[in-house]
């Protein structure tokens, strides 16, 4: 069929931003509950990530919309019990936080789990071998309410990675996954599980599920909201849908006029976006992205969108790393400007700038002010007393004396 909608590239990106929750405009004096779940709502999830060199992945891409926010707040809405708690855990996009109005979506990965599809091989097999540990478990919970892995081990040595787990946390990951089990709070950053009608509200687990095409294709209608514009690819990967399974719903979805086939220029794909999308004559947004941002996490279509080819360097050897240990793509005026290495020194009270990289052509004296107020930002929002300039290059220069001036206002 062929392409009946064609957007150029910039229309593209800012049909994108604006989709992404960034709409130019300024943020709220303060931050309600109301705001922010309305945000998480729209993005429809905030990918989990255990690495903490700045701030927990999960509360930067809300920072990147809203500005200044209590974290607490996303901490009551993830975790807390009664009306306050708006979001659950589950498998969305990697580890997830969810709207609490997803959860009928994702029985069907549940059931696929308990079954031994779409996890991991090790866990599958554990699954299928060991459900006299799985019972076990269970049954601890029913007994003992929430619990971590660390206090249902039977193991007497020092745990190690993941994929030396205890038999009693593969048991609890299979149970979680499988949805007999739901992430009731956090001890630190370990999970503490317990049976989802101990967690989640009656009105959530009492409602009819839809059956796996059509969560499917409600996931698929989301994605694209959330997206703007995108590929199969892409719209798959905002939930981490299999191929076969998007590929059918895309085409029903087509059919009922719920997404449009388009072109975007360049793209070697075809795209796809909802009915009467709107695009914004400009998007004037600035913001610090983290690296698990809906934005961005989706590497190809970064590329695509905004010539901007990004990888982590984590578990890059030192040796080889080109950007730095944890960089954050600097997103200014529709483009991804810079990016920059950033580390919360929490000892030293700084914000630890150690890199700037440009992207061609540069930044402009606005630009690099813009920069420097959204680390002044961040560095306030942390908690931190200073931005720390460790990098003595043209870009750290010129980001030194935007720092001065806001630092004397």
């Amino acid at each position: 069929m062929p392409a009946t909608v064609s957007f150029t590239l910039k229309q593209a990106r800012r049909l994108a931003l604006a989709a992404q929750g960034f709409d130019g405009r300024s943020p709220p004096a303060s931050v309600q509950p109301s705001r922010l779940n309305r945000l998480i709502e729209r993005l429809g999830v905030l990918q989990i990530d255990s690495v903490n060199a700045l701030v927990r992945s999960h509360y930067l891409p809300l920072f990147s919309r809203l500005g200044h926010y209590n974290r607490d707040l996303l901490d009551q809405a993830a975790w807390s019990q009664g009306r306050r708690r708006t979001l659950f855990e589950y498998w969305g996009h990697e580890a997830s936080l969810l709207p609490m109005s997803m959860y009928p979506l994702m029985r069907w990965r549940m059931n696929r789990a308990s079954g031994g599809e779409g996890i991991y091989q090790q866990l599958a097999r554990f699954g299928q071998e060991r459900q006299d540990v799985i019972r076990r478990v269970l049954a601890a919970v029913q007994e003992q309410g929430a619990l971590g892995a660390g206090s249902l081990s039977t193991r007497q040595e020092k745990a190690g990675p993941w994929w030396d787990w205890s038999a009693e946390k593969h048991a609890l990951e299979w149970l979680f996954a499988a949805g007999e089990v739901t992430v009731a709070g956090r001890r630190g950053f370990e999970r503490l599980y317990d049976l989802p009608e101990r967690v989640l509200p009656a009105s959530i687990l009492q409602q009819p599920l839809p059956d796996e095409a059509q969560a499917q294709r409600a996931l698929l209608v989301h994605a694209a909201e959330a997206l703007g514009i995108a590929t199969e690819k892409d719209l798959r990967d905002y939930f981490r849908l299999d191929p076969a399974d998007s590929r059918g719903r895309l085409a029903e979805l087509e059919e009922a006029g719920e997404l449009l086939r388009c072109q975007v220029q360049g793209w070697k794909q075809p795209a796809w976006c909802r009915p009467a999308v709107k695009i914004p004559r400009k998007v004037a947004a600035s913001a610090l992205l983290s690296p698990f941002d809906s934005l961005v996490w989706e590497r190809g279509r970064t590329e695509r969108l905004f010539d901007f080819r990004y990888r982590l360097e984590i578990y890059t050897p030192v040796q080889k790393r080109v950007y730095g240990y944890y960089v954050l793509p600097f997103l200014h005026n529709e483009r991804i400007a810079a990016r920059v290495d950033l580390r919360a020194e929490r000892a030293l009270g700084q914000l630890a700038v150690h890199a700037v990289h440009e992207e061609a052509p540069g930044l402009d004296e606005e630009g690099m002010q813009a920069l420097a107020l959204n680390l002044w930002r961040m560095a306030r929002w942390l908690g931190l007393e200073r931005v720390q300039l460790n990098c003595r290059r043209e870009g750290g220069v010129r980001l030194a004396v935007a720092l001065a001036q806001i630092d004397g206002d």
